[in-house]
């Protein structure tokens, strides 16, 4: 158990040390302000990414148990003193507010202040003293520098002996470069510093220092080593510091790829260039400071570039007919010189203003609101510009481009004959001021189409329909005519299936109107010569009575055309039989299944009789025994003389029957004559059978599932041989259909 405590706080230490280690360092800064008396007030800032998904190592005392900071002092190269500094604020660095580009939203960067002051043990001393902290790790992505994972940064400041004799304190850069900056887009950041005592400060790219790595202490939580390439030196290291390795061809000096080149101004600390590469960059900045002429200190920073694709913000785009490339927009009129310019530009809340552009007749038309209404002098090709943010960087232009050609109109008249089925002839009356119509496409409503100049078309279903013209001429120029039509004329014929019927009574038929053009809508009336009528379209009729019958149909469509017509004699119904049958015994079952048929039909000269699938019969009165028990379905077709015929049907019920009866003494003495107790009678089908045998006190002597097992007078037919006495027996079984059978008796054993 022992063992097992070490090994799991081990492996506790370990992925300790590994969060530590996480890749989060893009920055760091150290400045000193004098107090006098060699006192120094020190401000370091140390930046981390903070991406969730990093998941980065916390700042320095931010951890468990996490003391701090660790920083060294040395003179010269002396260690004099070792120190832990707790972290006394954070923030998180906003992201560069881009009026025309919108940066990923996915980048994290915070700062981390420590602040403390010193003593300096020997002041003002002839060698120089350097504050020193010292981290690992770098993020792993970084693009310009050899191993970034692999090694962490030194942020040191040095107070020389110049400084410290005339207490100047360091310059202050006024704020942290932007988080994100964006491809091929200019770089235009104030990197300068301010300083306390107006020394003269001149500005450069320097190289940024390494210092820490990844080995770790394994008997430290924290991953702290005295050696320089500790997770975090313990203390940090001495002077001098090692530099970062720059991947060929970037240097510290272009520590970007630019077109232009990426710089500072060594007046301003102006940083200015167009990156072209997307990725992570890391630099330094050093500003040197000097008085009357003379270098007295340098303070550095080190942070790291984050250079993306970002997404533009506004995008000028106009509503037309085409376009042509990404940004000329096309918009033809036909026959309307006033056009109404409706603007689709985004993104609207980085928009600030519009400006339209219009050359007319060699004059410029200028208008200034979001949308634009221009009436153009006449027919004619007209150009313009659609501008957003006009004047500023963050603004763009589209060409628009106006085709004002002569107007077409669809017009067009059709003929037809109201009452009577027939086509529809259309007329095109259109006109163009153009050269010529070049395409006509008419849609008649009921789904037919045409693209004939002067078509015709038969309808084949009734109803109001919409025909529809439209028009093109050679300047693709369009038009459309829309004009109703009430079609409901009547049938030119009126057809009906079948044609002629011949049935036997009752004689049930479907008319199936297929008289067109028809629908619900339409008066129909039938009569089919019964007394009887109906108003369906196509209805179902039964003939009862024998006879010839002429159907009569009238049609009157919703207008008030009408159509007629009677069919003389055209349904014959002819008289049927009448089947039907009884049959004796009422009951038949297993012991008699013989049944005798009565025929007791009508109107009949011959007859068949159906058994199921058993047997059939052409006797008038026939006898027929059934195989088995069951349901059995018989069925008798009787025939009229003229060829009728109708069939009855009943269901014969053959019932399966079980009897079993017992008797009331038996003698078990041996002499082979009524020797045994057994019930005798038919068993076949029966379920369950259960005897049992009870003495007058009610105790269970005997018992049998098996109706052919007698009892021969003993104790469970094995045992000790019951005396002379009545015995009370039970029978219980459950018959073939299901049905439960008990009854109970005496039984009279005699010796």
């Amino acid at each position: 158990m022992h063992n097992l405590k070490l090994l799991l706080v081990s492996l506790a230490l370990v992925i300790w040390a590994q969060e530590l280690s996480a890749k989060h360092i893009i920055g760091g800064e150290l400045q000193y302000q004098c107090l006098g008396e060699g006192r120094y007030n020190i401000i370091m800032k140390v930046y981390r990414d903070c991406r969730e998904q990093l998941m980065a190592a916390p700042f320095d005392g931010e951890g468990f148990n996490d003391v701090g900071a660790y920083i060294a002092i040395y003179r010269g190269s002396s260690l004099v003193q070792n120190i832990r500094v707790p972290l006394q604020n954070k923030r998180f660095i906003d992201a560069p507010d881009y009026p025309c580009l919108i940066p990923p939203d996915n980048l994290c960067v915070e700062e981390g202040v420590y602040q403390f002051e010193i003593e300096l043990d020997q002041w003002p001393s002839d060698q120089p003293y350097t504050i020193v902290y010292q981290r690992c790790c770098r993020n792993n992505t970084i693009s310009n520098i050899v191993s970034p994972g692999d090694v962490g940064a030194t942020f040191a400041i040095e107070i020389s002996p110049l400084s410290q004799e005339l207490c100047n304190s360091s310059p202050v850069f006024s704020s942290f470069p932007p988080t994100v900056v964006c491809v091929d887009n200019n770089i235009d950041y104030d990197h300068s510093a301010m300083d306390r005592d107006g020394d003269s400060l001149v500005y450069r790219f320097c190289t940024p220092l390494i210092g820490g790595g990844l080995a770790g202490g394994p008997d430290d939580p924290f991953g702290n080593t005295t050696a320089c390439n500790g997770i975090r030196p313990d203390p940090p290291c001495p002077p001098p510091f090692g530099n970062v390795t720059f991947k060929s061809p970037y240097t510290f000096a272009a520590p970007m790829a630019g077109d232009p080149a990426v710089k500072i101004d060594p007046a301003t600390g102006l940083i200015t260039g167009t990156p072209m590469v997307i990725g992570q960059f890391v630099m330094g900045v050093c500003v040197d400071e000097y008085r009357d002429g003379v270098l007295i200190g340098s303070v550095s920073r080190d942070f790291q570039f984050n250079v993306a694709d970002c997404d533009p913000t506004v995008f000028a785009r106009v509503k037309s007919d085409a376009t042509v490339g990404e940004k000329e927009y096309v918009i033809n009129s036909c026959g309307n010189n006033t056009i109404l310019f409706e603007n689709e530009s985004v993104l609207e809340q980085y928009i600030d203003t519009y400006r339209w552009e219009f050359d007319i007749n060699g004059e410029t038309m200028t208008l200034d609101s979001r949308d634009a209404e221009v009436t153009f002098p006449g027919v004619g090709t007209y150009r313009g510009t659609m501008m957003v943010n006009p004047g500023l960087s963050c603004g763009d232009t589209a060409e628009v481009y106006v085709n004002l050609y002569p107007s077409i109109e669809a017009d067009f008249a059709f003929e037809y004959d109201t009452c009577t089925v027939g086509p529809t002839v259309f007329t095109d009356m259109s006109m163009t001021g153009a050269e010529r119509i070049e395409s006509w496409e008419w849609h008649f409503g009921d789904g037919g189409m045409s693209s004939q100049r002067h078509p015709s078309h038969i309808y084949t279903t009734p109803g109001d329909h919409v025909i529809s013209l439209t028009v093109g001429d050679n300047n693709q120029c369009f038009d459309t005519r829309e004009i109703p039509i009430s079609y409901y004329p009547v049938p030119e014929q009126i057809l009906v299936e079948p044609s002629s019927f011949v049935g036997c009574s009752p004689g049930t038929l479907l008319f199936d109107n297929i008289s067109a053009p028809i629908d619900s809508t339409y008066d129909i009336q039938w009569d089919f010569g019964d007394g009887t009528s109906s108003f369906a379209v196509s209805p179902r009729h039964a003939f009862v009575e024998p006879g010839r019958y002429s159907i009569h149909l009238s049609i009157e469509s919703p207008i008030g055309c009408y159509i007629e017509e009677t069919f003389n004699s055209w349904i014959e119904i002819r008289e049927s039989p009448v089947s039907a049958f009884s049959y004796s015994p009422e009951e038949p079952s297993n012991f008699n299944p013989t049944v005798r048929f009565f025929n007791e039909s009508q109107n009949h000269v011959s007859q068949q009789w159906i058994f199921g699938n058993e047997g059939r019969s052409l006797e008038n009165n026939p006898t027929f025994t059934f195989p088995d028990t069951g349901v059995h379905q018989v069925a008798l077709i009787a025939t009229h003389e003229n060829g009728c015929i109708d069939t009855s049907f009943q269901e014969i019920n053959i019932v399966p029957r079980v009897t079993y009866y017992m008797p009331n003494a038996f003698t078990p003495n041996g002499d082979g004559k009524n020797d045994v107790f057994i019930g005798k009678g038919y068993t076949v089908g029966m379920r369950d059978f259960e005897l049992t045998i009870w003495s007058r006190w009610g105790e269970l002597l005997y018992s049998t599932n098996n109706p052919e097992e007698p009892w021969t007078g003993s104790r469970n037919n094995e045992g000790e041989t019951l005396p002379n006495g009545v015995y009370v027996y039970q029978v219980k079984y459950i018959e073939p259909r299901g049905e439960q059978v008990e009854f109970r008796g005496f039984a009279t054993l005699v010796r």
